[in-house]
């Protein structure tokens, strides 16, 4: 049994990932901290096996809460999910990315790593630290894709405060010996997403027949990697994963967001006229990529949702919770 602090988890990622791990692994025990914000939801978890469960809100950068769950369960691994994520919000307000995503992940770090410390100064190597990143962080690439060694060129405050996470992660493991590993994802999408993201948008706003606001002329492109396939990667680096290292995951499924609306709206028999063109969003990456041979060849992970299944399932769980 493993236990676990699994930051963020009732945000959409997170609460997908604790889902997967209480089916796949009963026995592992979780707390899971999270400050509730708006991309937070307790709903987001009803009905889960919490048997070996155990919600705590609170703020990752509450260092005296932190350090008491530290010192209460004496925690196997930290799988950090927690971070302000809405790139247009960090556009508006960037200083609440910095303190969340940045001081945040740093205060994890300072109280995991004391916790971890043995006797000799050395830090417990079967402990991990496991930073949930993005692919953000690489910035945009016109042709090609990133590799793990690629050079980060974050692009807005988001994707900065990401970028300056990732560095202190492995700045610590480095400097200190932390335990650490990195994931780097594409686009997510499926159940639990919030609203105001992408796809959930465009579904919700065409259920409703309402414009669907596409920035500038809809060109960008992303590469759509359905959730579960995202924690089944997560759960796999966290097993047979290497100390250090760092793995991207990506679906190889990229689209213009202009043809995911298209697509959208035939399937839910909607017409293209609800396409709205806005200004564009300033900094907008035209397109991400990420290679992610690195984690199918060494660890043998494959996404296993396609585009179209898991595009389907998701539109109809967004009509049912509407």
């Amino acid at each position: 049994m493993k236990k676990r602090l699994i930051t963020g988890g009732c945000g959409f990622i997170g609460s997908n990932f604790i889902r997967y791990v209480t089916d796949e692994y009963p026995d592992d025990f979780i707390v899971n901290i999270d400050a509730l914000t708006y991309a937070g939801k307790k709903e987001n978890l009803t009905g889960i096996n919490d048997t070996n469960y155990k919600f705590v809100q609170g703020n990752i950068c509450d260092q005296r809460l932190v350090r008491k769950l530290f010192e209460k369960y004496d925690f196997d691994e930290v799988v950090n999910f927690a971070a302000e994520s809405h790139v247009d919000n960090s556009i508006a307000g960037p200083r609440i990315f910095i303190e969340t995503n940045v001081n945040g992940t740093l205060n994890l770090l300072d109280i995991a790593l004391a916790a971890w410390k043995k006797k000799d100064g050395t830090v417990d190597r079967t402990k991990k630290f496991l930073q949930i990143s993005t692919d953000e962080v690489y910035g945009s690439i016109t042709d090609g894709s990133y590799k793990e060694t690629s050079v980060l060129h974050a692009s807005s405050p988001y994707s900065a405060s990401k970028a300056a996470a990732d560095l202190l992660v492995q700045a610590y493991g480095i400097t200190y010996g932390m335990p650490f590993m990195i994931t780097r994802c594409t686009n997510n999408y499926g159940p639990f997403q919030g609203r105001e993201k992408f796809l959930p948008l465009m579904i919700t706003q065409a259920l409703c027949g309402k414009p669907l606001p596409v920035y500038g002329d809809g060109g960008n492109v992303r590469d759509w990697l359905h959730v579960l396939d995202h924690c089944v990667a997560i759960e796999l680096v966290l097993r047979k994963g290497t100390i250090g290292e760092i793995y991207n995951i990506g679906a190889d499924n990229e689209w213009k967001n202009i043809d995911v609306v298209t697509t959208l709206l035939e399937k839910m028999g909607k017409p293209k006229t609800l396409i709205n063109f806005v200004t564009d969003r300033l900094g907008h990456d035209r397109r991400y990529s990420l290679d992610s041979s690195k984690i199918r060849s060494r660890l043998g992970w494959q996404p296993t949702i396609s585009f179209e299944d898991g595009l389907a399932e998701t539109i109809a769980w967004y009509r049912n919770v509407l």
